[in-house]
């Protein structure tokens, strides 16, 4: 059997309720691991670079195997950047060479650069007009429920590929779930984490391109854009993001 494990903290209260958000996790794990996760992420958050919590929440259920659906993990390529300037440059290249058109593409940046802190979600955003979709504001649509289907497999290959640890473990997980959402065009992202300056942009079309400088250090402002094609229903794509439960397969060529 299998489990959603999933945390939420913030510092000074709730998120949402005048707390500033500090970290979040999930995975979907056997039952045997359920403990040890809810401890590892305990301790994310009080130790986390944005700060130690104080409102931490814990949530633990059963998931049931006829509601999983499971998507490729798309591939990985990487861009090397060395100034946010240059990696933001990258960033609208990707998005243009995935169809993304300019004006959605400025419409993005000038959202996420307008940020004062962090959003919770994403933007969703007409790949095509750049307008912004979902009425959640401040909040965005959330991407949630997915793991990989096989983590031992997943720490292996990655670790050879020099990419182990959470952030890209999370960053790509969470990717390919969007891009096999209906609709998704591509995403792009870069973290709220401090001392984590990464970004990337991520399509069904090409994959998953992480791009190594797309912020300063110490910035403690990230967030995402979701593009979809014109026509897309907001709200049936809003409920795949949040409910649907995704396992993320390995390509049969990683294995």
């Amino acid at each position: 059997m299998l489990y959603s494990v999933k945390m939420r903290s913030s510092l000074g209260g709730y998120h949402g309720e005048g707390g500033r958000h500090i970290s979040g996790a999930e995975r979907i794990v056997p039952e045997d691991q359920v403990e040890a996760d809810v401890i590892a992420m305990l301790r994310r958050a009080r130790t986390h670079e944005r700060g130690a919590a104080d409102f931490i929440q814990v949530k633990v259920e059963e998931v049931k195997p006829q509601t999983i659906t499971y998507c490729p993990m798309i591939p990985i390529y990487q861009i090397h950047t060395s100034t946010k300037e240059e990696g933001r440059r990258a960033a609208r290249k990707e998005l243009a060479r995935i169809g993304v058109s300019q004006a959605a593409i400025e419409s993005a940046f000038h959202e996420l650069e307008s940020l004062t802190d962090s959003m919770r979600g994403a933007i969703v955003m007409d790949a095509v007009t750049g307008k912004r979709l979902d009425d959640r504001h401040e909040r965005g649509v959330r991407c949630s429920n997915m793991d990989c289907e096989d983590t031992a497999l997943y720490d292996a290959i990655m670790g050879r590929k020099g990419l182990g640890g959470d952030h890209p473990r999370e960053a790509l997980v969470l990717a390919s779930k969007v891009a096999y959402a209906p609709g998704t065009v591509a995403e792009l992202c870069w973290s709220d984490d401090p001392d984590y300056v990464t970004g990337y942009v991520g399509s069904r079309k090409f994959g998953y391109g992480r791009i190594t400088v797309m912020k300063d250090m110490r910035d403690p402002v990230g967030g995402r854009v979701f593009f979809v094609q014109p026509g897309t229903d907001i709200a049936a794509y809003d409920d795949y993001m949040q409910n649907q439960t995704v396992l993320v397969r390995l390509p049969h060529e990683d294995q």
